[in-house]
């Protein structure tokens, strides 16, 4: 029996979206399905009395699997788990590393128990701020270099780290003094569902999956409405984006979340041919010699104006997008402190992006709705 739970917990790490149905003969409880439809980096499977979520894509090209325990008040753990990191749920503290996780918590009604964040200018949510402001949240540094003595004093149950590799040693630091560390790769995912769908994974953090459940199938039904509503567009106007940082135009690339949200919003994004989840980075000639006469232009969100874009670059007023005023920026919402809302929001609420998006190039078929985070610049 112990050789067969060995084999099949190995079948659940290496296979994490695998849907289970078969029961663990020496527990009385059993494996259901994994619920998560859209986001590749991680699972959770639910057992009476804890729940394993498998983080397996937290970087990428992610050589490794990380596997949490989320233990209820008077769970059992198997001997078989208890090799892997426990947490008790539902959390009561906990620090983030990244803007993108502070909606997840405001959603689900607990950013209360957020005790410290690396640069809070960043944060632009209202009710965050006000947590700020009442000097209930810690100021821990940046990212990749937490204030680590800051964080030890807090004594946070949980913190949720990220990484670009598998090279974080302030993390590791703080795994050394005691702290638990869970890793969230959130921003690793390619598809806009994909990205809202990791709101699961702080409602399994908080006992709070089917509140995540229903608000991640609210994001779903809206956004799938509205793609429908795109599919009737008669024409696929073509688009620019991005715009020149120092001496390199950078625009995003062809696999990733913008240009599949410009995709299915019936845009031609001019480089969607590309591969890759980043960012282009080519010269300012190059961009100008297809994308001249580009209908319209997303930018990269630092202009608020036309004004700011000529006194950036005079070449910009090349562009027919540009002279015909089909600019368009997210950077107009923002923080008290200066943080675009777009960069905190957006990823957890692709609905609105994709509607937003239709907004500007169809705007006959969404005749009462205003963009929330895009305007036209003027």
């Amino acid at each position: 029996m112990l050789r067969f739970l060995k084999s099949f917990l190995l079948v659940l790490l290496v296979f994490p979206f695998v849907q289970c149905k078969k029961e663990i003969q020496d527990q009385t409880t059993l494996v259901t399905k994994n619920e998560i439809h859209y986001a590749k980096g991680f699972s959770i499977l639910n057992q009476k009395g804890y729940s394993v979520v498998t983080v397996s894509n937290p970087w990428p090209k992610a050589d490794k699997s990380y596997t949490y325990i989320l233990k209820e008040k008077n769970g059992i753990i198997p001997d078989s788990l208890k090799q892997f990191l426990t947490i008790s749920v539902p959390v009561k503290t906990i620090v983030v590393t990244s803007t993108t996780h502070i909606p997840s918590l405001e959603m689900l009604g607990v950013e209360n128990t957020l005790v410290g964040f690396p640069n809070l200018n960043y944060i632009s949510s209202e009710k965050v701020r006000a947590l700020i402001d009442g000097k209930k949240l810690k100021e821990l540094g940046s990212n990749q270099a937490l204030n680590t003595e800051v964080v030890i004093d807090l004594q946070p149950q949980v913190i949720i780290g990220y990484g670009i590799d598998n090279n974080n040693p302030t993390l590791d630091n703080l795994q050394k003094n005691g702290l638990k560390v869970l890793l969230n790769g959130d921003w690793n995912e390619q598809t806009p569902l994909g990205k809202a769908e990791w709101i699961k994974f702080f409602g399994a953090l908080y006992g709070k999956q089917d509140k995540a459940n229903k608000l991640f199938s609210k994001i779903e039904k809206d956004y799938l409405n509205t793609l429908r509503i795109a599919k009737s567009a008669t024409i696929h106007p073509t688009i620019l984006a991005g715009d020149m940082f120092e001496d390199k135009w950078y625009l995003p690339q062809g696999t990733s979340w913008g240009c599949q949200l410009l995709k299915e919003a019936q845009g031609n994004y001019l480089w969607a041919t590309t591969t890759g989840t980043g960012s282009l980075s080519l010269s300012f000639e190059t961009v100008l010699e297809k994308g001249k006469n580009a209908d319209f232009w997303i930018t990269s969100g630092q202009f608020g104006s036309l004004k700011e874009m000529l006194e950036s670059n005079p070449h910009y007023s090349q562009f027919k997008a540009f002279q015909n005023k089909n600019v368009y920026s997210f950077s107009g919402r923002k923080g008290k402190t200066g943080g675009v809302l777009y960069y905190e929001l957006a990823p957890n609420r692709p609905d609105i992006v994709l509607k937003d998006i239709v907004k500007i190039l169809h705007p006959e078929l969404l005749v009462d709705y205003k963009p929330y985070f895009f305007e036209k610049l003027k």
